[in-house]
């Protein structure tokens, strides 16, 4: 079966066809980083009438550079939540009135269901079950994932997510947006060490995250280091590779946690953060010492896409954990909603 999927949930329009037996055939994305630079960061209004622009023309390029019609698609998924609501309801009514339409099913998708299974996108694919960070800028978690559909939290955060941690610094640092890519090339200029900031909950012995505080301790840095008659050459950079140093050790120590909690050998790391090269480096490092595998999605795949959600809608399909019924008239999207009850 061929599955066009829709991914809208913020500030990315993402299309994709996928086949439950070929894999991934086509996907397009549009990005709306340009569009909210200005505002320094995500205005739901204008993300939702831009998803509305684009949707369509993507839908048209996929299709076409997978030599596909509509009458070859099988089903269509599309993001369901969490997200932003307007954004989430310009691809819920284009995908249920597509497959209104054509009598087809629609398959809504947990859009970090999505981000969870997209590493098993790449070659070699993580066998299940695995543990799996979800590192983003609105999520950190830590699940196990015993197969498709299967997913049990270990640990999440408690206030900002390590996306968020990112951009706020970077924000404080005058970097513009995103501010997570631009804070890692900075930090590349400087020296970790330099500056001491805190790990936060790194010995909590529980597997949660807390990551307000570290924005707040560098602000405190950055504001008595300006105080000082003469201010430190490279401060910027210095307190960039150091924020970057302390996120990625709390991420690494709690994923190697939790490897250990389960007795499991395999790490897979999902979601925008996961991109962060700091990060993927220090993990292959460290669970290589541990006898495990650390797995990432393609870099394409770490930012929200169309090919994680038709792909996440194929896994279920192939299991028979999707409602093939032909849609109807109604559906809904969850702004909110959580993984566990999927």
């Amino acid at each position: 079966m061929i599955i066009l999927g829709f991914e809208s949930s913020c500030d990315e329009t993402g299309v994709a066809a996928v086949c439950t037996e070929r894999g991934l055939l086509a996907h397009s994305l549009h990005t709306q980083v340009a569009m909210h630079a200005a505002y320094g960061g995500v205005v739901p209004e204008l993300a939702s009438r831009d998803h509305v622009r684009r949707v369509i023309p993507l839908t048209r390029q996929v299709l076409a550079q997978a030599g596909l019609t509509l009458n070859d698609i099988g089903a269509i998924a599309y993001t369901a939540g969490p997200g932003l609501a307007g954004a989430l309801l310009v691809g819920a009514s284009v995908a249920q009135s597509m497959a209104w339409s054509l009598e087809l099913p629609a398959i809504p998708i947990h859009h970090l269901e999505g981000h969870l299974l997209s590493p098993r996108l790449a070659t070699p694919c993580p066998e299940f079950p695995f543990v799996a960070l979800l590192v983003s800028g609105g999520h950190t978690q830590l699940m196990r994932v015993d197969d498709v559909g299967q997913y049990t939290l270990l640990g999440e955060t408690l206030d900002d997510a390590a996306g968020e941690a990112f951009d706020k610094t970077a924000k404080l640092l005058g970097l513009g947006y995103p501010g997570g890519p631009a804070l890692a090339t900075l930090a590349q200029q400087g020296d970790a060490q330099r500056i001491a900031l805190p790990r936060p909950m790194l010995h909590s012995h529980t597997l949660d995250f807390s990551f307000s505080g570290l924005k707040t301790a560098v602000l405190t840095r950055l504001r008595d280091a300006l105080a000082q008659p003469v201010v430190a050459e490279n401060l910027h950079a210095d307190l960039a590779a150091a924020t970057q140093a302390a996120i990625v050790d709390v991420l690494v120590a709690k994923s190697t946690a939790a490897l250990e909690q389960t007795g499991l050998k395999r790490l897979v790391v999902a979601g925008g953060v996961g991109a962060n090269q700091r990060l993927r480096e220090k993990l292959a490092v460290t669970l290589r010492r541990l006898n495990a595998e650390a797995f990432f999605p393609p870099l394409e795949f770490c930012t929200d896409n169309g090919a994680m959600i038709a792909f996440a809608a194929a896994q279920r399909v192939s299991r028979g954990l999707a409602d093939l019924t032909p849609s109807g008239h109604g559906f809904n999207v969850f702004p909110r909603w959580d993984l566990a009850q999927v």
